[in-house]
């Protein structure tokens, strides 16, 4: 059974704790939410400020057909933050067909090169077409799928910068 973890800010000073909950459950809350932000290490998600309207959910890897029961992200803005490698892509890809107006966040080609001292290798990667990231993410997909810039790499999400993170979520959060 997939649980996802998650954690809110529902009101002026009014924190939601920390929750898990099984799909099922999670697919019925009732909450005011205008965005959302998913992310696969938990580690991140802990990291992650509170703000108002807003959700981080933790877990599910590939399980996006138990999460898309949740008809009620249909209207919220939903940020996906994995790994860039072709697993986080292929994963972004699946999360889209279930919600197509999901955008990516810290998956792009800066904070990779930002990043070089934490690279790490991939043993198992990815290798089919993926039809719907966006040109960019696309790019950057395939010269990872296609060994252009080096061998199985990978930067796993937890290994980027604290303020580098900070930085990017906080832009992110004051768009609206």
């Amino acid at each position: 059974m997939n649980r996802y973890a998650a954690a809110a800010q529902s009101g002026a000073g009014t924190l939601c704790p920390d929750i898990t909950l099984d799909a099922c459950s999670f697919s019925r809350l009732t909450i005011d939410v205008r965005r959302v932000l998913i992310t696969e290490n938990e580690t991140n998600f802990l990291a992650l400020p509170n703000a108002p309207g807003a959700i981080a959910i933790f877990g599910s890897g590939y399980g996006w057909d138990a999460l898309a029961k949740a008809r009620w992200l249909e209207r919220c803005t939903i940020h996906y933050w994995g790994d860039i490698d072709t697993h986080g892509f292929a994963i972004l890809d699946q999360l889209r067909g279930h919600f197509p107006h999901v955008t990516s966040i810290l998956m792009d080609r800066v904070t990779l090169d930002a990043h070089t001292a934490f690279w790490g290798r991939e043993d198992k990667p990815q290798r089919g077409d993926l039809h719907r990231l966006a040109p960019e993410e696309l790019s950057l997909y395939n010269d990872l799928r296609d060994n252009r810039i080096r061998e199985g790499l990978r930067l796993e999400q937890e290994h980027l910068g604290f303020g580098w993170v900070r930085e990017r979520i906080d832009r992110l959060l004051r768009q609206d």
